[in-house]
């Protein structure tokens, strides 16, 4: 009688599966208590040997476990006798960073980045429109007016806006969107930093920046109104714009770029 894998394969080699090493398995547990919110940020994981009693296995293949979730970002250890390994929520840093190293690999343009921060945050701004609260609202206007008392801060400015970017996404409540916009805010943020850096400012500078702000003020009074079709119209043409203006600064104009 022939193996399932053999039918599968019509006569030929079986189908290989890897089975997970043992510290992977254990690994894949404290993982799933952490997703769980059973262990939360700042929590530290039980002593080793504890860890080691309930799941019975060796110290090198706990410590296999915890290598695996250091990767992961999900704790981090510390050795010596006040040592032990201390929980970390799960965060978009680790993806970005993957994220980055994957852009680089395929030599993604700087105007390839932004083109996708403008398809992720458009609809946001939709959204928010549309489910604002009052307490969403609080947020944004003191956002927009903290943004308008930094004009002349260039640093500080540069900063609020990437800031102000990144709430109108987090508070539209899609969580997969802020998680895409978490993993290109990371690139996106070191390029703007960087070619605002090298501009030497004058007229134009000015311009831009007091251009976002206003534009910041008015897509808030669009979501105060929830009209979310100019929301949408709004901030696809300020993004369009600072896309515009971002990429004929001096600077980086591939992902890899950023690395030199």
């Amino acid at each position: 009688m022939a193996t399932n894998g053999e039918s599968a394969s019509s006569g030929g080699e079986a189908p290989s599966f890897r089975v997970p090493k043992t510290g992977e398995l254990v690994a894949q547990r404290l993982r799933a208590r952490i997703i769980r919110g059973e262990l939360a940020e700042g929590d530290s994981l039980p002593a080793e040997g504890t860890l080691i009693e309930e799941f019975g296995v060796s110290r090198p293949t706990l410590r296999e476990a915890y290598r695996v979730l250091e990767a992961e970002q999900l704790i981090s250890v510390r050795r010596g006798a006040r040592g032990g390994a201390r929980v970390h929520a799960p965060s978009a840093s680790a993806a970005a960073r993957y994220a980055g190293l994957v852009l680089e690999y395929e030599g993604a343009t700087l105007a390839d980045v932004y083109e996708a921060r403008t398809l992720v945050e458009t609809p946001c701004a939709a959204l928010l429109a549309r489910r604002r609260t009052k307490h969403d609202l609080k947020l944004l206007w003191e956002s927009v007016e903290f943004g308008e008392s930094l004009a002349d801060d260039r640093p500080r400015l540069i900063r609020h806006h990437t800031e102000f970017h990144a709430l109108v996404v987090r508070l539209s409540g899609n969580h997969t969107m802020n998680l895409l916009n978490g993993i290109l805010r990371q690139i996106i943020d070191t390029a703007n930093y960087q070619r605002v850096d090298t501009d030497p400012g004058g007229a134009a500078h000015d311009a831009a920046f007091h251009h976002g702000l206003r534009a910041h003020r008015r897509l808030v009074e669009l979501i105060e109104a929830k009209d979310a079709d100019g929301a949408n119209a709004l901030w696809m043409k300020h993004l369009v714009e600072a896309n515009r203006y971002l990429l004929e600064l001096p600077g980086a104009t591939t992902v890899l770029d950023l690395l030199d």
